[in-house]
């Protein structure tokens, strides 16, 4: 059991490399994001990884075992480390503009692959603490409302119109980036007007969690303006948007195309693991800490990353998710890939849900 928890310790490598860009400067500014989305990339064109799933006895072992939870938590205080770094790095006057350019897309690496992606395996846990580090995470890229609209929101409506976070077919990255994260962020404000109704609570208290989390958010800033300055707050926004905008690159991939039906015209289909496409790309899977495996997380969200199982009926991607991220941001390369896997999908038994 001790290797297949160590190999989750690989995203200490990643914090290694990005703590490096900051450290060195010069060109090894650009060693984190040619890591993540040039070698990685490179290396799953290679390897299509494996579809074993544990056995029962082997869940209930990983289930209760501290030490991948201990992973998840251990990043936590480190990404905040990171930041202040960051932050003290990006003051320094004799960095030219593009090392800062560099530093900063670093950064926001750390923020979309470390924080909001672990951030999003906190927020499903059902303890305080845990939910509470996973907000922390989100904090540090200003996706605060992130908890409210992807547990209450997007875990509902996956995979359907409805659903600021599902792409549409034919739709490219850019107009869904700009799709998704308007009305992402509406999104949580209706739905946590609609609990707070329910709960007969005030929308001007602090009972309203999408108003604490602005007023968080904007404490932030302006504690970076007065301890540091403005330009480093500007440019904290800009590798916050950067780990933003990986998360929601993250969100276009993973349901492409992909609708569940409505039943007599009124309510949806229950979430199968046809609803979401999956990767076994090795790099990926543990980099990411099993998100790529995101069938089954849809189809059961509430189990850990360590167990999440492969589907031989879901959709399977070609390559590693860091790979197709980089295909996304070439729509006419994405829709040419993509379209032959849904017709090939569509022509299988399980595919018909596609239809």
């Amino acid at each position: 059991m001790s290797l297949k928890y160590f190999k989750y310790a690989s995203v200490y490598l990643s914090i290694g490399i990005i703590t490096l860009s900051l450290i060195v400067g010069g060109k090894a500014v650009f060693i984190a994001p040619l890591y993540v989305f040039g070698l990685i990339p490179l290396i799953e064109l290679f390897f299509g990884g494996s579809t074993v799933n544990m056995s029962k006895a082997e869940e209930e072992i990983a289930k209760k075992d501290w030490k991948y939870d201990f992973l998840v938590w251990s990043v936590v205080p480190l990404q905040f480390t990171l930041l202040f770094y960051f932050l003290n790095r990006i003051d320094d006057g004799s960095l030219a503009l593009w090392e800062k350019a560099g530093m900063i897309f670093a950064f926001g690496v750390a923020c979309g692959v470390l924080g909001i992606n672990l951030a999003h395996e906190l927020g499903h846990r059902n303890t305080w603490y845990e939910q509470l580090l996973s907000k922390m995470l989100l904090a540090t890229s200003l996706y605060l409302h992130f908890f409210i609209e992807h547990n209450r929101g997007h875990h509902k409506n996956v995979s359907t119109d409805e659903d600021p976070a599902s792409s549409r077919y034919g739709e490219n990255i850019y107009a869904f980036y700009f799709r998704s994260v308007r009305d992402g962020w509406l999104s949580a404000w209706h739905i946590e007007g609609e609990r707070l109704k329910k709960a007969n609570q005030s929308f001007w208290s602090y009972h309203n969690e999408m108003l604490m989390y602005q007023i968080i958010q904007i404490g932030m800033l302006v504690t970076m303006t007065l301890v540091w300055n403005w330009k480093v707050m500007l440019c904290f926004v800009a590798a916050a948007t950067i780990g933003f905008l990986l998360l929601e690159t993250v969100n276009y991939i993973e349901h492409y195309g992909l609708r569940r039906k409505k039943i007599d015209g009124e309510y949806y289909e229950k979430v199968l693991p046809v609803h979401s496409w999956n990767s076994n790309h090795p790099i990926g899977r543990i980099m990411l800490f099993e998100l790529t495996r995101h069938s089954d997380h849809h189809y059961l969200p509430s189990r850990k990353y360590q167990l999440l199982r492969h589907f031989d009926h879901s959709p399977q991607m070609p390559t590693g998710y860091p790979g197709m991220m980089v295909l996304a941001l070439f729509p006419p390369l994405w829709f040419n890939v993509m379209h032959k896997q849904i017709d090939k999908y569509r022509a299988t038994a399980e595919g018909v849900a596609l239809a």
